[in-house]
């Protein structure tokens, strides 16, 4: 009974399964790579200390990475509907952006 819980347990690694969790820590990690990234270069551009500039460069390129593994896991998602029926259903005129403006 302990191996099959531990295996359903570790089936959210395998692709496809969880992906809008996978997404949304990603995301988490995301946010907090791009504030550490702002907090650093707000830093440097006042103490113009080199860690901070290096802190910066590290964090953005964190960010940046993060934001492929978001888009990855949000592409990985499994269609609800066919891309067919999503492209034959008009929109409700409220719905519509223009109308909107």
């Amino acid at each position: 009974m302990q191996a099959t819980q531990e295996t359903e347990f570790l089936a959210v690694l395998n692709n496809g399964n969880c992906e809008p969790l996978k997404a949304a820590v990603h995301g988490l990690v995301l946010m907090t790579a791009a504030l550490c990234a702002l907090y650093n270069g707000a830093a440097w551009l006042r103490r113009r200390e080199r860690h901070l500039a290096v802190n910066t460069v590290v964090y953005s390129a964190a960010a940046c990475w993060e934001t492929l593994h978001v888009r990855h896991h949000l592409g990985c998602r499994p269609a609800t509907a066919p891309a067919a029926t999503l492209e034959a259903t008009p929109l409700p005129a409220h719905d519509c952006v223009a109308d909107a403006a």
